[in-house]
């Protein structure tokens, strides 16, 4: 499955997981969770859905395969009830997270920084980190309205600058992105 991470999230507040289902009959839900640790993501406190209308109280029942956590949240008691969460991205105020150290960041943070050649030429903005499953890739909105997509790893992003809110993507990517795009 494949799951858009954190493109939402506000300065305020970041997205720490998202419904996938129902867990059973008894009205659990299935949660993917986005923090490092999967059961941390009750750790943090009440969730808010992403239009603020709904704050759910979770608790970890236990693992549910691929990633995903089985969660209780109060006030919801049947199978039912727990489908009418599918689809929902849960969030908490950013104060809740534990700090980062100066080299360390949230993906949340990344989410409209610019997008910069090694040559300094701007080539876009962030608007999103997906998990694919084998890694993380970053979704890149470019100057002409199209996205790219560019592998998170080491070798194509060798800069993140959390300070100056831009990122590096190496130019020998970006150059086999602009062949392909001109082959079609």
């Amino acid at each position: 499955m494949i799951e858009d991470l954190r493109q939402e999230s506000k300065a305020d507040r970041v997205c720490v997981g998202v419904v996938t289902g129902a867990h059973g009959i008894k009205g659990l839900i299935r949660v993917k969770p986005f923090t490092d640790v999967p059961e941390s993501i009750a750790a943090y406190g009440v969730v808010e859905t992403e239009d603020g209308s709904r704050h759910l109280d979770l608790e970890v029942t236990n693992r549910a395969g691929k990633g995903q956590v089985a969660v209780r949240v109060l006030g919801v008691t049947d199978r039912d009830m727990a489908e009418m969460l599918k689809g929902q991205r849960l969030y908490v105020p950013r104060e809740r997270l534990p700090l980062t150290s100066p080299d360390e960041f949230y993906y949340a943070d990344l989410i409209g920084m610019a997008v910069k050649t090694e040559s300094e030429q701007i080539i876009g903005k962030v608007n999103s980190v997906y998990d694919f499953g084998a890694s993380d890739v970053i979704g890149i909105i470019s100057k002409s309205g199209t996205e790219i997509l560019v592998p998170f790893t080491k070798e194509a992003v060798p800069v993140i600058d959390i300070q100056e809110r831009y990122i590096s993507v190496s130019e020998s990517y970006i150059d086999e992105i602009n062949a392909e795009t001109h082959d079609r």
